[in-house]
């Protein structure tokens, strides 16, 4: 395996991921608020469409590790692109809701494909001594994505509506399947004897510390579907903003958090972005200002900037070659699960009370996620992760 990070293949792959992202968050910022001017929808029917997406993920997951697993990783993975580039005309005939939920419902089997692929590739090629950093430099392709998207898909919106906003992510979602058709696979030695049964769709090792994520990802989910519409009751003239600096903060914590976690593990790493994520929620819910909501994005932004790639590169430390698959399938379901009970919480809470108080709620669950990583995830992490992290450096030829 090369021990260079930078080559061809992670840098196509890199790029396809960003394109992919790009498309995905370019609906982000004007989705939720299509659903609920256009379609007429609530707070919580728009929480509810939104989940749609995040429930196909879930369900397909599990398949899509197997089947990494057993048949290898290229055709899955530009098949999944090309599907997920297809889907995005569906939201052009998406006129009610009903409609709409169908879409994202096959939008979601497609993104669950994908991420799930490109990310079992992604450690792959990533040299072992390089795992945090890898991850978390592919991880700045995801931010970039949803940094630039909102305000790509804004952008196209206002100059030539919804429509054109629809066409614009399948055409970048075509860009990202070439990139990812571009690489030199080398595929790793699938388990041909590997059997379709439950125990095989996931990876045990992985679900402890794929709970603790999961109760991350709620905070995230609601964030993500609901900062926009909360950013224009407050009035703020430009909500789609919060993305770009929230991706700053991200990119900022990702370009120094990756060689750490090489060197010293996940511990100070994860106490200090989770305590981040406890004071951001409440400076977005009570400081209902400009200030207010866009200091909070680089706080939120520092915070949740390496929580996931610092959990994908803890999995895959605990996990040998021919089970990343299903490993990182369990840590995506755990995040897909935790986003789409984020988006219908948040939806419920701001319809009943306010989208402030959500987010008040969220902080208190980014306190329960702290506490759970303290008490139970880091020590079993400790207690997994080091025979094979040294067998897989001596067959790489790593000292």
């Amino acid at each position: 395996m090369p021990t260079k990070l930078w080559n061809r293949n992670f840098t196509l792959l890199t790029f396809s991921n960003f394109f992919m992202c790009s498309a995905y968050y370019s609906l982000i910022s004007t989705l939720p608020i299509y659903i609920s001017t256009e379609l007429h929808s609530s707070k919580s029917v728009v929480g509810l469409v939104l989940a749609s997406y995040i429930v196909a993920s879930v369900l397909v997951r599990p398949f899509v590790g197997f089947g990494l697993d057993k048949y290898g990783r290229k055709t899955i993975l530009i098949v999944s692109l090309l599907l997920y580039a297809l889907v995005f005309n569906g939201y052009l005939i998406a006129w009610t809701v009903a409609v709409m939920i169908i879409v994202r419902f096959i939008h979601g089997l497609t993104w669950g494909l994908t991420t799930t692929s490109n990310s079992t590739v992604a450690v792959d090629i990533i040299p072992p001594d390089k795992r945090g950093q890898g991850i978390g430099y592919f991880g700045i392709s995801t931010t970039l994505g949803m940094a630039l998207g909102p305000v790509i898909g804004s952008f196209i919106f206002q100059q030539g509506g919804y429509s054109a906003m629809f066409i614009a992510g399948f055409i970048i979602s075509l860009a990202s399947m070439g990139m990812a058709a571009s690489m030199r696979f080398t595929d790793v030695v699938p388990s041909k004897s590997l059997e379709f049964r439950f125990s095989t769709l996931f990876e045990t090792t992985t679900l402890l510390p794929s709970f603790n994520l999961l109760l991350i990802m709620i905070t995230y989910g609601g964030l993500l579907s609901f900062v926009a519409l909360y950013g224009r009751e407050l009035g703020i003239s430009n909500p789609a903003a919060f993305f770009l600096i929230y991706a700053t903060g991200v990119i900022g914590a990702r370009f120094t958090s990756g060689k750490f976690f090489d060197r010293h593990g996940p511990r100070m790493i994860l106490l200090v972005c989770l305590s981040l994520l406890i004071a951001g929620f409440p400076v977005l819910a009570f400081l209902k200002n400009p200030i207010g909501f866009y200091g909070a994005a680089v706080i939120l932004g520092f915070g949740n900037g390496v929580v996931f790639p610092t959990f994908q590169a803890m999995i895959n430390n605990m996990v040998q070659q021919n089970r990343r698959g299903a490993a990182n399938s369990t840590l995506f379901t755990s995040v897909d699960i935790g986003m789409g009970a984020g988006m219908i919480l948040v939806g419920s809470i701001a319809q009943q009370f306010s989208i402030s108080t959500a987010f008040i709620v969220c902080s208190v669950i980014c306190v329960a996620a702290l506490l759970f990583f303290l008490f139970f995830t880091i020590k079993y992490y400790e207690k997994n992760k080091i025979s094979f992290l040294l067998e897989e450096r001596v067959k790489s030829g790593i000292s």
